[in-house]
């Protein structure tokens, strides 16, 4: 029998399950006992929310690389390459890990059906287990209560924003929301919350289980001001800690001060020098990524952002108004048609001259035609574009070195930029 390659097992793992989403954690359960996972790691972080979660998760794991720790991260879609999602010291999973990886899953379910969420999020676990690391930091895919991840007990859980998003699954209030997010927390172990307004639902949880609840705004904080920003922690103990004149960052700054917090109250030694760089050096694809490249003789500026909601909409709008360019601002975007449009665009329309819509390469895509039509009633000025690689190469021509495109909506309409500008620079 000829062994599968990565894009056999995924092809097959799209299959395995009938439904793509299918929650509970009842199978994953006992295909982990079958096979006898059990931590993946002594020490678990496990982190969830509407948005910030793969940001929030950089900084915990950069934090706590900075101490010598040995780290896994599992995250959660991909953009390119499903290597992606399970990474140990910031290094990606090779197709033969997540191969085998595969395959010992497989023969362990028997005639347990698994989505393909669940087979990745064990596969991840297994090779966490064979890696012998110090520390895991795990992303939940949907939700908390019943998502795969959480399968594990963590040690500390963190909760980023709470926003309404995916309401067949999760409810269409923030409080419905809250009380699936609030799932991650366990018996007597820290929890962590970076909304400024959790719902009652999350309050309730967390005392009920009597878990040392830090909350934003009360427990920790940041301020920022033109050319630095402050944090201040509260620790173990109650004591006030402070980190003052931090340089700004590209990523949330919110989640690195909820990241922050995190590491404070694990214990580990805070080196002001080291804590700093580490916050400096965690990077994010697709997420305030910023990337200059040569086009047809010129140098353009590129910020990719996979905000798909309105929380993430507000949040891009406040980051681009902070930071003026000297020349126009273009915009690239598509969406699925499960999101908020109206919310999303309503926004955004202030920051950008002109706007370039695509379908994505889904069959769950919002057409362009109706984000246009959208885009028009706002006053704003639109093509459509039958690609996100065309509506970006349409928006590369318009551009000059003073202005910034900025590419967002979804994880899809970034992965498709990454290939662009993979292709892109192969062409030079």
């Amino acid at each position: 029998m000829t062994a599968r390659s990565l894009s056999d097992w995924l092809s097959y793992l799209e299959q395995l399950h009938p439904s793509a989403i299918d929650m509970g954690l009842d199978r994953s359960q006992q295909v982990a006992l079958n096979i006898g996972l059990s931590r993946p790691a002594p020490r678990v972080i496990t982190v969830t929310g509407t948005n910030g979660k793969g940001s929030t998760c950089a900084f915990v794991a950069s934090l706590l690389q900075a101490q010598g720790l040995k780290v896994g991260v599992y995250s959660s879609p991909h953009l390119v390459r499903y290597n992606e999602r399970v990474q140990v010291q910031g290094v990606e999973a090779t197709d033969e890990q997540l191969c085998e990886a595969f395959e010992v899953i497989e023969k362990a379910r028997g005639d347990i059906s698994l989505t393909y969420f669940e087979m990745g999020t064990l596969a991840a676990f297994w090779l966490f287990e064979q890696a012998a690391l110090d520390a895991v930091v795990l992303e939940v895919g949907l939700g908390g209560r019943l998502d795969a991840v959480n399968l594990i007990d963590a040690d500390m859980a963190l909760v980023t924003s709470i926003g309404v998003d995916h309401a067949e699954w999760l409810g269409n209030t923030r409080e419905s929301v809250a009380f699936e997010k609030a799932g991650i927390f366990r018996e007597g172990r820290p929890a962590l919350c970076g909304d400024l307004d959790p719902p009652q639902p999350l309050l309730d949880r967390a005392q009920a289980l009597n878990c040392p609840l830090s909350l934003r705004g009360t427990d920790f904080d940041l301020s920022v001001e033109s050319a630095s920003w402050n944090w201040f922690g509260t620790d173990a103990k109650g004591q006030r800690v402070e980190l003052r004149d931090l340089p700004l960052l590209d990523l949330p700054m919110q989640n690195a001060a909820l990241a922050l917090q995190a590491y404070l109250l694990m214990g580990l030694p805070w080196n002001e020098a080291s804590i700093r760089a580490a916050l400096l050096d965690t990077r994010v694809t697709g997420r305030l990524d910023r990337r200059t490249f040569e086009w047809q003789g010129k140098q353009l500026h590129l910020l990719l952002d996979v905000g798909h909601n309105p929380h993430a909409a507000v949040f891009l709008a406040q980051r681009l108004d902070q930071r003026p360019v000297a020349g126009e601002r273009l915009a690239v975007f598509g969406l699925l048609g499960d999101k908020d449009l109206d919310g999303v665009l309503s926004a955004l329309t202030h920051c950008f001259i002109r706007w370039a819509v695509a379908p994505l390469p889904t069959a769950r895509s919002r057409s362009e035609q109706e984000i246009a039509q959208a885009l028009q009633n706002l006053g704003a000025t639109v093509t459509s574009y039958p690609s996100v690689a065309q509506a970006l190469e349409a928006q590369c021509a318009h551009a000059t070195a003073d202005d910034e495109i900025v590419l967002f909506g979804s994880f899809y309409c970034v992965a498709e930029a990454l290939e662009w500008l993979a292709g892109a620079s192969r062409r030079k």
